[in-house]
């Protein structure tokens, strides 16, 4: 299953930026494994013993590596969807 997440970016910068990543989510040999294929090489993937555990897994891999990301001065992926304005995600 594919949703996205928005991750607010972490900074004391007044016109901050919300990032909305893709991940998808899959039944994987009785547990849930979760991805972010923008970050995936960073390591973003994660697993959960439940469907919404690996999407609130998912959430904080992708959180840390924008941190991360940010934090060494390095760009975030540019095949994500940026806004200017705080965004509300939801998956249904």
């Amino acid at each position: 299953m594919k949703t996205a997440t928005a991750i607010p970016a972490k900074t004391k910068n007044k016109k901050a930026k919300t990032y909305v990543f893709r991940v998808v989510i899959e039944p994987d040999d009785g547990r849930w494994s979760a991805y972010c294929p923008a970050l995936q090489k960073y390591g973003a993937a994660t697993w959960g013993n439940t469907r919404g555990e690996a999407l609130t897994h998912i959430r904080e891999v992708v959180e840390l590596v924008v941190e991360e990301l940010q934090e060494e001065g390095k760009p975030i992926p540019k095949d994500i969807q940026v806004s200017r304005e705080p965004l509300v995600a939801v998956s249904a």
